[in-house]
C-alpha cells in the first residue's frame, strides 16, 4: 500500500503545504527538506503519478509580517534602498506563496502588545528591519512561538535568524581602492547616527587604513548627519570653520556622500581633482550626481527575497539552528574618484 502526501507529512513532522512544495519541486523548502521528503516518499511507495506539473496549489499559506523598526529617524524608509528591499521581500513571499503585511513599530510603542496582537491574529511570521535597532530593543522578539529573521543587523549575543549586509567587506574595498588610487590617507565621512550597521563599515574602513600601513590617529574624520540636506548643512559649517578637507574620503552613505560633495563643490573644490569620494549603497541618485558617485553596491532585492526565503523555511521546518547570511558588496566605479 503506498503512502499518501498527508501521511508523509505526519511521518516528517512537517506540514502538508511543505510536502507538496517538495514533491512539486516549488520553492519554499529548503534543499534539505526537499531531499528527505522525495527519499521518504520513494522508500513507503507514494504514487508519484498523482503528481502533475505545477499541480501545486498557489492557494497562499498564510500571512508574513515584514515590520520597520523606528528609533532615531536615521532610517528614511521611502529611499529607494528600503524600497528596493521590500520589492525583494515581496518577491520572495510570493514565490513561497504568503501574503506580506508591512508595518511601522516606534521605540515609544507598546511593542509586547502589538507584536502579541500579530501572533494572535495568525500571522505566520515576522520579517524585522533592524536598521536603528539596539540590542535591548530586539528583547519582545525573542521566544515568540513564530519564527523571527532580523534583517539589516545582527546581535552578537542573540541568537536570531538573520540577513545582512557584509558591511566590513564593503568599506574595507572603498578604502582600501582610495589608497591605492590616490596614494594619500583616506579621510572618513562618519555617521553621526550610531547605527550598527555604520559601525561595521567603520570596522572595515580602519582594517584598510591599517593593512596599508598608515596610522589610525591620522585619519581626518568629519561627523555629519546621514541624510543628504544634514550632511551638506555639517560639511559646509566645518569648511566655513577654515578646516581643509582630505584628500579623499569614504562616507558611510551615499547620501552623506552627496551632501558633503556639494558642500565641497560651493567652496570651491573640484571633485575629483581636488577631493575624490567614495560613499556606499549605490542608490539611483549616484548616477545623476555631478560627477557620478563611485560607491559600494548592496543588492538589496537579492536581500529582501533572501530574507522570505529563510522564513519560508523556518515556517515550514519544525527544527532547524539560526543562522546568519551575509550578503556581499561590489565596487562600482564612477567618476568621483
Amino acid at each position: 500500500m503506498s503512502i499518501t502526501a498527508k501521511d508523509l507529512a505526519k511521518l516528517l513532522n512537517l506540514s502538508e503545504a511543505a510536502i507538496s512544495m517538495a514533491l512539486n519541486h516549488k520553492p519554499g523548502v529548503s534543499t534539505q527538506t526537499r531531499k528527505k521528503v522525495i527519499e521518504s516518499a520513494k522508500k513507503y511507495n507514494y504514487d508519484f503519478s498523482r503528481i502533475k506539473e505545477n499541480s501545486v496549489s498557489t492557494t497562499p499559506h498564510g500571512m508574513i509580517q515584514f515590520i520597520i523598526y523606528k528609533k532615531n529617524g536615521a532610517v528614511v524608509s521611502d529611499t529607494p534602498f528600503f524600497s528596493q528591499l521590500s520589492e525583494g521581500i515581496d518577491a520572495g513571499c510570493k514565490e513561497a506563496c504568503y501574503y506580506l503585511n508591512i508595518s511601522y513599530l516606534y521605540e515609544e510603542d507598546d511593542i509586547p502588545s502589538k507584536v502579541a496582537d500579530m501572533v494572535r491574529l495568525g500571522c505566520r511570521g515576522i520579517l524585522l528591519l533592524g536598521t536603528e535597532m539596539a540590542e535591548e530593543d530586539i528583547k519582545p522578539f525573542l521566544n515568540l512561538p513564530i519564527p523571527v529573521v532580523v534583517v539589516d543587523t545582527y546581535f552578537e549575543s542573540q541568537s536570531t535568524d538573520c540577513v545582512v549586509i557584509d558591511n566590513v567587506q564593503g568599506a574595507f574595498f572603498a578604502a582600501n581602492y582610495l589608497i591605492r588610487k590616490r596614494k594619500n590617507q583616506p579621510g572618513y565621512l562618519k555617521s553621526s547616527y550610531p547605527i550598527k550597521n555604520f559601525e561595521q563599515r567603520s570596522d572595515g574602513f580602519y582594517q584598510a587604513v591599517k593593512k596599508n600601513g598608515m596610522s589610525i590617529s591620522n585619519t581626518k574624520v568629519h561627523k555629519l548627519s546621514p541624510s543628504m540636506d544634514g550632511a551638506y548643512a555639517d560639511m559646509a559649517a566645518i569648511l566655513k570653520q577654515g578646516e581643509l578637507p582630505a584628500d579623499c574620503y569614504f562616507a558611510d552613505n551615499d547620501l552623506i556622500a552627496a551632501g558633503a560633495i556639494k558642500a565641497l563643490k560651493e567652496n570651491g573644490y573640484l571633485i575629483p581633482k581636488d577631493v575624490a569620494v567614495v560613499g556606499f549603497d549605490n542608490m539611483p541618485l549616484c548616477t545623476f550626481l555631478d560627477p557620478p558617485l563611485t560607491t559600494i553596491h548592496v543588492p538589496k532585492q537579492y536581500m529582501g527575497m533572501m530574507a522570505a526565503r529563510r522564513m519560508a523555511e523556518l515556517i515550514q521546518e519544525t527544527a532547524s539552528y539560526p543562522i546568519k547570511i551575509e550578503i556581499s558588496t561590489t565596487l562600482v566605479h564612477r567618476k568621483s574618484t
